[in-house]
């Protein structure tokens, strides 16, 4: 996958942030069963304890917490669909789940529509935003590119989330490619 160079992403940031604001749609759910390794599913279940099901977050050691212990605030990890593609210069799922998220939904994921405390509402789960920020790092830049990076985590990038958020599961449930994402507050 060739990098995309700074202007063309900037370019595309108009519509990532035209995303709908209140009602999304879910359109990837992908797992992580060990270190660079990706499931792309048409379901999943979100759980209280493991965050996505069959994904290695509840066991990966971090460097986020004291303890090395999976971080609370992380446990999902939810990205745009619109930024996917444009970072990835693909519609294809498999490229947007280099990224490393969970989730992918079509929504404005931007700190000023979902503050930390906001709710999501997908299939029969709910999602609460958390403040933990969720930034590009080196593995992002080595599969993205190095403009990738730094559109990610400049001002306005952060602003958008361009990178997606971090969230925690407060009701367990079933999710589906399909499912609406609706903001609840």
């Amino acid at each position: 996958m060739a990098a995309v160079d700074r202007a063309r992403l900037e370019s595309g940031l108009g519509h990532v942030g035209a995303a709908p604001a209140d009602r999304g749609r879910l359109e990837l759910v992908v797992t992580r069963p060990g270190e660079e390794q990706r499931v792309l599913a048409e379901s999943g279940r979100l759980d209280l304890e493991a965050g996505v099901a069959g994904d290695m977050w509840s066991w990966r050691p971090t460097s986020t917490t004291a303890d090395g212990r999976p971080n609370p605030d992380a446990q999902v990890t939810v990205m745009s669909s619109r930024a996917a593609a444009l970072v990835a210069d693909s519609p294809e799922h498999a490229d947007w789940a280099e990224a490393g998220d969970q989730l992918y939904v079509d929504l404005d994921l931007s700190a000023d529509n979902l503050p930390p405390g906001t709710r999501l509402a997908i299939g029969g789960a709910v999602l609460e935003v958390t403040a933990a920020p969720h930034l590009g790092c080196g593995k992002f830049s080595r599969r993205f590119g190095v403009d990738a990076l730094k559109v990610v985590n400049s001002e306005t990038g952060r602003r958008m989330r361009l990178r997606g958020l971090n969230a925690k599961v407060v009701v367990a449930g079933e999710i589906a490619v399909g499912d609406e994402v609706t903001k609840l507050g």
